[in-house]
């Protein structure tokens, strides 16, 4: 029979880089821990891009009891980036890649006392993805660690930590049937294996089995409708048993219709996720995935986007079970490392033999946003094709995809690779206007109208705290945020061609490099909080959109109460067909529409606003000040910058910067002064805001910007703005 146990205690965790032999000299003086641990949960999420990254060890004694059985394996879910596992002083193997699952076996070398001790490094590497990537490298054993114990006879467990069985059903939707093929990997002559009532003994050749069985009016895994599973099992005479839930649908991609569920149109509408969390990192528990899947939930997504690396198999089981659909990748991302693609390689395998039963996947991701700090040559087109190759040969079920950065043209060799793509697109905050993302889609689907094209990541930072009535590009306000999205909420329902769209990101997440928007260490572009608290107004948008169980009315800007003005607009986000608004008791007016309401009302005093829709009701508090309240603004300069623009005499005989970055960099003079001072700027946003800066086609994109827009939007001071000014205006053009 087999035996699994968890070593969630009883754990030393020592935070240096010593060799093994030091590490055991020292065990018993380390910190006592539980697992799942990250030595960055703190430091991580802090700012400043300094988290520590460096080999740390964990140690532990196994008992006696622990090692019971004819073949023990350790079996390591999660550890970031790079791992050696020590048992009894001997070296068992080493595993490249922090987010899947690898196993190794003790048996052998199991003694009188048993010390486990397994080195945990996520130190700079010329070959282990992921180097450059806006998200905090967590370091540590972050999920479970387990043991397994199995007779002799027993299944699979070693290679690419391969659950040991694989199904693969085949819909027939017009025979109301399915052929469900079960292949499972052992030491044993043969294999009984169990499929819904049906059960076949078939022999193993060469360690392989296959059984095959037909399901006639089969029960098919139908999204959020009816995510309904069957489950496979597969015994050993020696007792070893493994089993496996998956699900029977089909699905296509349409490159005008989009994606089809079970021969029917099914829309991808959802956001994307990271697995860290407020305080704790990436260590999370059950409870935390399962309380990230209720706010999925909640708002009503019925895609998910899992970036930028796999993430836990309980995960992808509530996935599977809330009849998601979900893009699953590797952390293939950024730049490309000319060391590092046999790890690309391995980490797609392991990906696949993982994940290949969850019915929630429907594609494999290849890489993200792999050309912005590289460039498209033989090299990385090569990877690419390996990586294509591999995942066609370990799965004929589902195609690939590719998250491709803004800046990369559309007839780049590398958009051919992949059977799908999609775009990671930020006009309208990073650069450009919100509009050019609706002329970008609708150029593309003209230009290649047979190519199936999707929208994988968009986006605004907010800080909860800040506020305004005339939001705009780069002041991190709760109101940009959420018009940002209403844009683009109605820039894709106009293009049903969109394979699927993924919010990034349904929860901010800590990126250690990142100062900007009033926070440190964190991306600010979470629907979400990043201590899951609270649901900025932009949540409850998509939520109007895409929740039709739960009837809900929400009023927009409950944190913005201190207004100025003799009236104010009142937003209101609902999936009701109609809403009344009501001011002190007295109601104000009733509308009809869908998804955003907006009223206009006086304002005098303090008031209570309340939105009523069917049932369901929301208030809050709004009050009319003399003076702006400060405390809303982040950036005090782009709040006053343009009234003094009209009270300041400007030369137009000399540089300034009204002009645009591109004019500014055509006179030597002034691009010296423009190219310090971008530099320095970069650092503000991390790492990967450096490594891209001089990507061409992002250059071209920042050439036709404004100099004050983008001063506004990097967050530079009223006094650095002027400053600069001045010293353009002293430069004759």
């Amino acid at each position: 029979m087999r035996k699994t146990t968890i070593l969630r205690d009883g754990w030393k965790f020592l935070k240096a880089d010593i060799p093994h032999e030091q590490a055991m000299a020292y065990a018993e003086q380390g910190e006592q821990v539980s697992l799942p641990h990250t030595w960055n949960a703190v430091d991580g999420q802090d700012g400043g891009n300094d988290y520590h990254r460096g080999l740390c060890w964990y140690v532990r004694e196994l008992t006696q009891d622990e090692l019971q059985g004819a073949h023990v394996f350790l079996e390591v879910n999660g550890a970031a980036h790079t791992a050696e596992v020590w048992f009894n002083g001997r070296l068992l193997t080493r595993h490249e890649g922090g987010y899947s699952t690898f196993r190794t076996e003790l048996t052998g070398a199991v003694q009188d006392r048993n010390i486990l001790a397994i080195s945990v490094t996520n130190a700079d590497s010329d070959h282990v993805y992921p180097q450059k990537a806006d998200f905090t490298f967590y370091g540590g054993l972050y999920r479970e660690v387990r043991l397994i114990s199995v007779p002799d006879e027993h299944f699979e467990l070693l290679r690419d930590g391969t659950p040991g069985i694989k199904v693969t059903p085949v819909v027939d939707l017009e025979a109301h049937s399915a052929r469900v093929s079960v292949e499972t990997w052992q030491n044993a002559p043969e294999v009984t294996v169990v499929v819904d009532g049906q059960t076949q003994t078939v022999p193993s050749v060469d360690g392989h089995a296959r059984a095959e069985f037909v399901l006639e009016n089969v029960h098919l895994w139908d999204g959020l409708e009816d995510p309904y599973l069957y489950t496979a099992v597969a015994r050993l005479e020696s007792g070893d048993e493994v089993s496996t839930r998956f699900g029977c649908r089909t699905y296509r991609m349409d490159p005008d219709q989009g994606f089809f569920l079970n021969g029917r149109s099914y829309p991808l509408r959802g956001v994307s996720r990271h697995q860290d969390l407020k305080g704790k990192g990436n260590a999370l528990s059950r409870e935390d995935h399962a309380a990230d899947m209720e706010i999925i939930r909640e708002i009503g997504a019925n895609t998910l986007r899992l970036a930028h690396y796999q993430h836990a198999q309980e995960f992808y089981d509530l996935c599977d079970e809330n009849g998601l659909i979900v893009w699953a990748e590797i952390p293939y991302i950024t730049l490309h490392m000319p060391g590092g693609r046999e790890n690309t390689l391995s980490q797609m395998r392991e990906l696949i033999c993982q994940c290949y039963n969850h019915p929630s996947i429907v594609v494999w991701g290849l890489s993200n946003e792999i050309t912005a700090a590289s460039p498209v040559n033989e090299e990385l087109l090569e990877n690419h094709r390996q990586l294509q190759a591999l995942c066609h040969r370990m799965d004929a079920t589902r195609p690939t995809t590719m998250a491709n950065v803004f800046m990369l043209e559309t007839d780049s060799p590398i958009l051919t690779i992949p059977d799908i793509n999609s775009y990671n697109l930020y006009f309208g905050w990073y650069l450009g206007e919100l509009e050019q993302t609706d002329e970008f889609f609708d150029e593309y689907h003209a230009k290649y109208p047979d190519r199936v094209i999707g929208y994988s990541e968009y986006g605004a930072d907010a800080n909860p705290a800040f506020h305004s009535a005339h939001p705009e590009k780069g002041d991190y306000t709760e109101e940009y945020q959420a018009l940002y999205h209403e844009h683009m909420l109605r820039m894709i329902e106009a293009r049903p061609y969109l394979w699927a769209t993924h919010v990034w990101n349904l929860f901010d997440f800590a990126a250690d490099g990142r100062d900007e928007g009033g926070k440190h260490g964190e991306n600010q572009k979470g629907l979400v909080t990043f201590d899951r608290t609270l649901r900025k107004d932009a949540f409850y948008l998509y939520k109007a959109a895409w929740n039709h169980r739960d009837a809900f009315v929400h009023l927009c800007g409950k944190r913005y109460q201190n207004r100025c003005g003799e009236e104010t607009e009142i937003r209101v986000y609902s999936n009701q067909p109609e809403v009344t608004l009501y001011v002190d008791g007295t109601r104000v007016g009733t509308q009809k529409g869908r998804t955003v309401f907006v009223f206009r009302i006086p304002l005098c005093g303090e008031h209570m606003v309340r939105a009523e829709a069917g049932a369901c009701s929301d208030s809050m508090c709004v009050r009319r000040v003399n003076e702006p309240d400060e405390s809303y603004v982040f950036n005090k300069a782009a709040a006053s910058v343009s009234n003094w623009f009209d009270s300041e005499e400007v030369d137009p005989d000399c540089f300034s910067i009204q002009d645009t970055l591109g004019t500014l960099r055509q006179d030597p003079r002034t691009a010296e002064i423009i190219n310090q001072m971008m530099a320095r700027g970069a650092s503000a946003r991390g790492d990967v805001a450096e490594s891209v800066k001089d990507n061409p086609a992002l250059q071209r994109m920042m050439g036709r910007m404004t100099m004050i827009s983008l001063l506004k939007q990097s967050g530079a001071d009223e006094q650095s703005m002027k400053q600069l000014n001045r010293i353009l205006q002293g430069i004759h053009k």
